[in-house]
């Protein structure tokens, strides 16, 4: 399992979830979603409470989370700027990265922002439910258990799309256990796995969801090196050439393996539509 690792970042719209006295939300834990967030919470709380200056002003900073805004050199100002000030580096950077973690490409989803900041702020005051300590093992744990199942939902769907797709006419299957279709049959030279080429793509889940394409990058194709990519790509350019636009289905052992990458599970098969444009000489 990957290590927990925790992110710094609380939307704006979450100040609406705290009072406006410096209070803690109360905790609604009925998921392991929710547990897990607000053992994140709890966990992170003593890194959070050594930006204060003063403990006198700890209901100062907790408002300055939830409001927002720069450290000035008043204490008070101080312990308020300083809350706001980690309050924008949580809604733009945390919820995100935990949603990643715990999400992955799935961006319909996302982890209770109340429940965050009722283990942060009851983390703060020494209020939690939950020690720091137990709330980091507590996290790891409920982590590991999603990572897990959501981990062998990905294989589980990856090897059963693989199955039924190998069926579907034009789709021819190599030793390696790549398939792939021929959209457009080229005339132009085959690369090598040495060599340069420029190539326009799409990368999708096997649910559609599109994880990356050349489009993103602008309208030049993307160039580089056939062997260094994924292995279903390095085996598909090698039989691709110049002109053709294939589609294909990669299982995960030629993907990203078993540790997956930025938006896509470890275990996932993956669906890429190419087209070979040119292969580059060398410079």
């Amino acid at each position: 399992m990957k290590k927990l690792t925790f992110v710094a970042g609380m939307a704006i719209a979450a100040v609406a979830l705290v009072s406006c006295d410096g209070g803690a939300p109360k905790a609604s834990l009925k998921s392991d979603i929710d547990t897990l967030t607000y053992a994140i919470g709890v966990a992170n709380s003593p890194y959070m409470k050594q930006m204060i200056q003063d403990s006198t002003y700890t209901a100062e900073f907790i408002k300055g989370i939830k409001d927002g805004a720069n450290a000035g050199e008043d204490k008070k100002k101080a312990a308020y700027f300083a809350g706001f000030q980690l309050g924008q580096e949580i809604g733009n950077r945390w919820k995100k990265g935990l949603n990643e973690q715990i999400y992955g490409a799935d961006t319909t989803k996302t982890i209770s922002m109340r429940n965050l900041l009722a283990g942060l702020i009851g983390g703060i005051k020494g209020d939690a439910t939950m020690t720091p300590e137990e709330a980091g093992e507590t996290a790891q744990r409920l982590m590991d258990k999603i990572q897990k199942t959501q981990q062998e939902k990905a294989k589980a769907d990856g090897e059963a799309f693989l199955a039924e797709n190998a069926k579907k006419e034009g789709v021819k299957v190599t030793e390696s256990g790549l398939q792939y279709k021929v959209l457009k049959a080229g005339n132009g030279p085959i690369p090598n796995d040495s060599s340069i080429v420029r190539v326009k793509y799409r990368g999708t889940l096997v649910d559609g969801t599109e994880f990356d394409s050349s489009s993103k990058y602008g309208d030049e194709p993307a160039t580089f090196r056939a062997n260094q990519v994924i292995k279903g790509w390095t085996e598909a350019l090698t039989m691709m050439p110049v002109g053709s636009k294939w589609e294909l289905y990669i299982p995960y052992q030629l993907a990203y393996g078993e540790q997956g990458s930025r938006g896509i599970r470890p275990y996932s098969a993956l669906i890429f539509e190419v087209e070979l444009v040119e292969i580059k000489d060398a410079e």
